[in-house]
């Protein structure tokens, strides 16, 4: 039997939020291994002059406890 932990994590990017998520995960495997899924949890922007500055996630990182 598994037993699975969810961590919550905030990343950003300046290109998309699937990039942004993309770098949550690229950053949390640093850390934490036997990562099996994310969920974003929510999607943000920052605007500056009148344009998505920053995408923002909150995204939900569910991995594998050995």
């Amino acid at each position: 039997m598994a037993v699975l932990k969810v961590i919550e994590v905030l990343a950003n990017s300046s290109k998309s939020w699937e990039d942004a998520a993309k770098t949550a995960i690229k950053k949390a495997s640093g850390s934490v291994k036997n990562i099996k899924s994310v969920y974003i949890n929510e999607q943000s922007a920052t605007v500056k002059d009148g344009e998505i500055d920053q995408y923002r996630v909150n995204a939900k990182i569910t991995f594998e406890i050995d």
